[in-house]
Order: structure tokens, then sequence, then C-alpha cells
């Protein structure tokens, strides 16, 4: 089983501010951290690198710092599963058919951002996975994270945060 921890639009913008640490404590014991984008700072690669391999994308709001370093798009296979990791842009409405057109074949798991709107769905062979953003309620009442099973099939839940 590849326990792994799931964060997008994390907006911080200094090192002065940190992730939550429900957050930081639960991702001390995943084998992969997946970053959906809009980082902000490169702040946030540094909180996360001591506790797990770091692997994300670019977003819309990320500094030069975070573009230079991170892909709009990235594949990966993990545990025989193939998943695309991308932050997403524009409307909230129709994101996903956007974000999915960006995969040649269709992953088995596409991770994104970008609305703040934590979702967990399947729709034609592919589950969404938005796990919303850890410290900006800006388009959501509820700060949250996700995490990702992955074993004889994929278990994604989002985890709010208090």
């Amino acid at each position: 089983m590849t326990r792994i921890g799931v964060l997008s639009d994390t907006h911080i913008t200094s090192p002065r501010e940190s992730l939550p640490p429900q957050l930081l404590e639960e991702f001390a014991s995943v084998d992969l951290i997946l970053h959906a984008g809009d980082w902000v700072d490169p702040c946030v690669l540094e909180q996360l690198r001591p506790l797990a391999k770091v692997i994300g994308v670019r977003g819309n709001m990320d500094n030069p710092g975070i573009k230079c370093i991170m892909p709009e798009v990235k594949e990966l296979e993990i545990a025989c599963y193939k998943i695309g990791l991308i932050h997403g842009w524009g409307s909230p409405a129709g994101i996903e058919r956007r974000i999915r057109s960006r995969f040649q074949c269709p992953p088995d798991l596409i991770v994104f951002g970008h609305t703040h709107q934590p979702t967990v769905h399947e729709e034609e062979g592919v589950l969404f996975f938005n796990p919303g953003s850890p410290s900006d309620r800006a388009f959501c009442s509820q700060r949250s994270y996700g995490l990702i099973e992955l074993g004889e099939q994929i278990q994604a839940r989002i985890i709010p945060l208090g």
C-alpha cells in the first residue's frame, strides 16, 4: 500500500507562514506528497521536503521561484496506476473537461487544484481528486487536504482541517 499526501492552493507568501500542524503531522507518515500548484512561494516546498518526497506542478499564482522549477503538468506511474497532476485554469465550470484534455491517454487518477473546492468523484473511468486548500478560505468555507492510498484499488479522501 502506498500512502500519498495531497495538497494544493497553499497560497503561502512568506517563510513566516506555516502549513497547518495537523497536515504536517499526517504527511510525516506518507510515502509521497503531491502538490497541485499555487504554492506561491518556494518556502512551502522547504516545509514539505523533510517529510517525504515531493512532486508538484505550478499554478497560476506561483512566483518565478516556483515557475522555474515546477512543470505545468506531470504524469506519474505509481503502484501500477497512472496519475496525472495538474493545477487547472479558468472558471470552475468545465474544469474537469479542460484538465482531462491535457492528457493524451486518460490516467486512472487526476489530481488538480485551482478551484479550492474539495472534490472526489469518478467520471468515465477517471477519478478526479481536488484536495481543496489547507490555508485559504477564499472560495470554500472549509480548509482541507487529501490522502490517497494505492493498493488493490485507489482510495482517496478529503481531510477537513478544524
